[in-house]
């Protein structure tokens, strides 16, 4: 498999894309990446830089101290207002467009907390990791409003004051229910899977691709690195979302 981006494989790319009536982009944290979200590990810097996401992102670690995991998730939630959709996400919500339109569709399934895809207009059908922007509480099904993710003092449920938390998936925690169904039926359905900065090592978000690969469905990989994906990939592009995406929509 190549390791170069040739003018062959991008007009191969964009056969595909164009060929496909339901598309299905599956993103990770180099997506955001490219827009100056640091990643999981990348994050602890600063006044965070002695800290392990062990001791940040894990039930025992709320229960332990939940002041300071809520002032974590609160910091990394209010540096998404310093950032902004790189050409990579307006790219996959331009095809969304474009697919629309001829009766077609796009679906977004992604591996970040962040809000970028929605900004730059992508309808995203699963968020399997959460979301920065959607606490909860922790004992009653109420969901907060988005602002209340930059409250610096841990805020408590309106509904039965028990402590809201971040809408995150910690270490050691489930899937969303529904959006693990979506994303499955989704990827299990698509005919054509787009896998964009994804290393494809946590589990079982990194299983989904299989499901494509099992059905004879095309894939795409768009990463810089070779991931524990590329092996499935019926082409590897090794370059960024935002780098490519916008010449093969």
């Amino acid at each position: 498999m190549t390791r170069t981006v040739t003018p062959e494989s991008l007009s191969q790319a964009a056969a595909l894309i164009a060929a496909a009536d339901h598309v299905c982009v599956f993103s990770g944290a180099g997506m955001s990446a490219e827009s100056g979200i640091p990643t999981f590990r990348d994050a602890l810097t600063g006044l965070w830089e002695n800290y392990d996401p062990a001791d940040l992102a894990t039930p025992e670690a709320w229960r332990r101290d939940s002041d300071l995991v809520w002032g974590w998730y609160r910091d990394r939630a209010a540096r998404l207002g310093e950032v902004e959709p790189n050409a990579g996400h307006h790219a996959v919500a331009e095809l969304g467009r474009k697919k629309e339109s001829a009766g077609g569709r796009v679906s977004v399934i992604t591996q970040n907390v962040d809000d970028l895809h929605e900004r730059a207009g992508s309808t995203v059908d699963a968020h399997l990791h959460g979301s920065l922007k959607a606490p909860r509480c922790e004992a009653c099904p109420h969901r907060a409003d988005p602002d209340v993710a930059l409250e610096s003092v841990r805020p408590r449920c309106p509904e039965c004051g028990a402590s809201l938390r971040p809408g995150v998936v910690w270490f050691g925690e489930s899937l969303p229910n529904l959006d693990w169904l979506t994303a499955s039926q989704t990827v299990a359905a698509c005919d054509l899977l787009i896998i964009i900065g994804t290393s494809g090592v946590v589990h079982p978000a990194a299983g989904l691709p299989m499901l494509a690969a099992e059905a004879g469905t095309p894939i795409i990989e768009v990463n810089p690195e070779p991931s524990a994906l590329t092996p499935l990939a019926t082409l590897y592009l090794p370059t960024t979302a935002a780098a490519t995406l916008p010449l093969i929509i």
